[in-house]
């Protein structure tokens, strides 16, 4: 192990690219869109649509300060360096912590998945097993998991596209239905397009921020990346249409082959409509995929904490062993471990409460991805006005329609936060919240009293030497 050497730059475009999907198309999608669609009915299609874009903004704030400076742990060490120090700590605290949540959502939904196929099998068991395999990969180094979840990407790319024409196909031709077509009567039966009003669009808003959490992953990997200036900006602006075709497009498949009212929370909604419509083959396919979309999602989790840890240590801010990087892997190895550590705790959980881990993680980890982004746009403020309008002009990724952009999407993510008081499940966020930031702010206290302590006895021992 080495102290204080930097992290390789192994990541190539293509690799940017697939780590941008692995982090936001995952259990988001592929299990937590049922709780959307019982919220919002056929018009799911417009709460991911519309979600989708003020997360669009979100990322090319992340952006524009990304590609002005490629660092690793970006979001925190911007925090840190354009709002202040108590900023950075609080801002690279709380995206750890916010993907500890979601890493944890990934593991209970492995579970879930593989009792489709081994009902016996404990949900513990088969997190377990993905939480072990993931952290051996983090370990081996960048490259290789560039590599990993570049293929485990593709698979999911691939699978959701077939899924999508499959499904088309069934709905205009009849495939698998004896040539008979589906049709549309779905989206306006069963209470209409969108049954229960705009009540129920607004507050399926707050369980489509889960989905999207991940996709800040990309600020991430600058530090990583061979040519951060066109790879950042590239993979940020195919967000949009990935979000159009991944988010929008399955769902218009989901609630037009299937009643919105009769998709259930036992599985991922995927598998169980192709299985209920009678075919079987179809819904283990989709399993298998879905099972290697958390897997993947997962390892972008992992790999996403390792670096903000890495961030926050180089900072100050995470004790100084957390700096050490494997000399042959170049990967801060125990960065990865102490994060896996904590992830673990998921796995005992679910041993215990098989049922509830799921929602609780996901409750969590919504209002904390809420406070990631609201801190990321808060930070571009400040970024922009250290720049001043003469550096801004000459960005090279730019946020469209600044400052209007910025401010309308604060506004909508304070809407978030209020919406989640009206939604039972969510309201420990709440609770919680003011309780976890206390902690943060404790502990900078605590910190930053540490480090005057010891600037002081510095200088005193200085003082007696020159004397």
């Amino acid at each position: 192990m080495g102290e204080n050497q930097e992290l390789k730059r192994n990541l190539k475009n293509r690799h940017i690219q697939l780590i941008a999907l692995g982090g936001a198309v995952g259990t988001g999608l592929f299990y937590g869109s049922a709780a959307t669609i019982e919220l919002v009915g056929p018009a799911v299609m417009l709460s991911y649509a519309l979600g989708g874009f003020f997360i669009y903004l979100v990322m090319r704030c992340m952006g524009e300060m990304t590609v002005h400076t490629p660092v690793s742990g970006a979001f925190s060490t911007f925090a840190y360096k354009y709002w202040g120090d108590m900023a950075g700590f609080i801002s690279g605290w709380n995206y750890w912590f916010c993907y500890i949540a979601v890493s944890m959502a990934e593991i209970t939904a492995v579970g879930i998945y593989v009792n489709y196929w081994f009902p016996d099998i404990p949900q513990w068991v088969s997190g377990f097993i993905m939480f072990v395999i993931i952290t051996c990969i983090n370990l081996i180094g960048v490259k290789t998991f560039g590599e990993i979840e570049f293929w485990g990407a593709i698979i999911k790319v691939i699978a959701v596209i077939l899924m999508i024409l499959f499904g088309l196909a069934i709905i205009f031709f009849g495939v698998g239905q004896g040539g008979e077509s589906v049709g549309f009567a779905n989206l306006t039966a069963e209470g209409g397009f969108l049954p229960n009003g705009l009540s129920g669009l607004l507050l399926s808003l707050v369980v489509v921020t889960f989905a999207f959490g991940g996709v800040e992953l990309i600020g991430i990997t600058a530090g990583e990346a061979e040519n951060p200036d066109k790879t950042i900006p590239k993979a940020i602006n195919q967000v949009l249409y990935r979000i159009l075709i991944f988010y929008v497009g399955s769902m218009f498949v989901l609630v037009t082959l299937f009643p919105w009212n009769k998709i259930g929370l036992e599985g991922s909604p995927f598998v169980l409509i192709f299985d209920s419509l009678g075919i079987p083959a179809a819904a283990h396919i989709l399993n298998f995929i879905v099972l290697t979309a958390t897997f993947s999602a997962y390892n972008s989790c992992l790999y996403s904490n390792a670096r903000m840890l890495f961030g926050l240590a180089e900072q100050g801010n995470a004790p100084k062993f957390l700096r050490k990087v494997g000399k042959k892997t170049g990967v801060p190895t125990y960065c990865v471990l102490f994060s896996s550590a904590i992830v673990g705790i998921s796995v005992i959980l679910n041993a215990f409460l098989p049922g509830q881990v799921f929602g609780i993680v996901m409750s969590i980890a919504i209002l904390a991805i809420i406070i990631n982004w609201i801190m990321i746009l808060i930070t571009h403020n400040k970024f922009r006005k250290i720049i001043g309008p003469q550096d801004a002009d000459r960005l090279l990724f730019k946020m469209p329609l600044y400052p209007i952009s910025n401010y309308v999407t604060m506004g909508y993510l304070v809407i978030l936060v209020v919406l989640m008081a009206f939604l039972p499940n969510f309201r420990i966020s709440l609770y919680m919240a003011p309780i976890w930031l206390g902690i943060l702010f404790i502990a900078y206290k605590v910190k930053s009293s540490r480090m005057n302590t010891n600037h002081h006895s510095e200088n005193m021992e200085k003082i007696e030497e020159a004397n």
